[in-house]
């Protein structure tokens, strides 16, 4: 069945994975923004972005990958909640990893922020939302300068890539599981290279906010 456990599982893992993959590309993107060009090189790859019509058809894959994700997440969640109450009624002790046991709870601070995101770039893009007076619908970079000059927001911002990185740690080992590729000659190389990679993803993100407000 399409709406088995395995079956929502393996659907999670591989949009997650595919989500790990579009982080990335962002990331690189937002690091234009440290570079001292006021702004050029970081607003033509966003328009780049914007524009291109490979670029434009991915961004249906990406929203689909988040929806899917999200919604398999939760799902997933609460049969796995409901069934630690069970095994609570009949003495059981829970042998789940503390970043597994909250995956839930960061997984909602992600989607929090995501929200947010989403109404302060891409929805304004759209027409959705007015953008701040004086800046253009469009024009990302002193809309992200704008943004992380408030300390709160940067604030803000970085832990939520906190949540982020630890929600990470776990998924990837996760979606390795799931999808049947947990071999114990390589699930260390595994376990260190999700370790590593949410190391990277957390600081890289964070470096943006941290470097506009100083030096900005």
């Amino acid at each position: 069945m399409l709406f088995s456990s395995i079956a929502r599982k393996t659907l999670m893992a591989l949009a997650g994975l595919f989500l790990v993959t579009f982080l990335c590309v962002h990331l690189g993107i937002n690091l234009m923004l440290l570079r001292d060009d006021g702004g050029e090189t970081f607003t033509s790859a966003a328009r780049f972005m914007g524009t291109n019509p490979f670029i434009r058809t991915t961004e249906i894959v990406l929203f689909s990958g988040f929806l899917v994700h999200i919604f398999f997440g939760l799902w997933v969640s609460v049969q796995n909640r409901a069934a630690r109450v069970k095994s609570y009624v009949i003495g059981n002790r829970s042998e789940t990893s503390l970043l597994s046991k909250y995956m839930f709870h960061t997984g909602i601070v992600v989607l929090i922020f995501l929200a947010l995101h989403f109404i302060d770039f891409y929805f304004i893009k759209i027409g959705l939302v007015a953008p701040p007076a004086g800046i253009e619908a469009h024009d990302f970079y002193h809309r992200t300068l704008l943004l992380f000059s408030s300390p709160i927001y940067s604030a803000f911002y970085i832990v939520s890539f906190l949540f982020l990185g630890f929600h990470l740690n776990h998924a990837f080992q996760s979606a390795f599981q799931t999808l049947g590729l947990n071999h114990t000659r390589y699930m260390g190389a595994v376990r260190f290279i999700g370790s590593a990679y949410s190391v990277f993803i957390t600081a890289g993100f964070s470096l943006v906010p941290l470097y506009i407000y100083f030096f900005k």
